[in-house]
């Protein structure tokens, strides 16, 4: 399975802009498309989570940072998509 760089969105809900497109607003999730859950592990049809293949999880943190449509995003899925420091890897494994 191919692993996206940039993840999607799945919320909670949805407000629609001028234009007619949809827009997440809610509890907002990242999500690899492809997939069945977001990167902290929940359900997508469980949580009844719609998806937004078409924004990606950096616009979702800035439409949090504005604050007018009332998204929140996932602590657990943000730090998964922090890529600031390096990932752990094992540098003198043993024998």
């Amino acid at each position: 399975m191919a692993q996206h760089s940039h993840p999607a969105v799945a919320a909670s809900g949805r407000w629609i802009d001028t234009d007619g497109i949809r827009y997440p607003s809610g509890d907002t999730h990242a999500w690899t498309p492809g997939t069945n859950q977001t990167l902290c592990g929940v359900p997508l049809s469980r949580a009844r989570l719609d998806r937004f293949p078409h924004v990606p999880w950096s616009d979702a943190l800035y439409l949090a940072e504005l604050g007018e449509h009332g998204v929140v995003p996932c602590r657990r899925c943000t730090a998964a998509t922090r890529n600031d420091r390096p990932r752990w890897t094992r540098k003198n494994p043993r024998p």
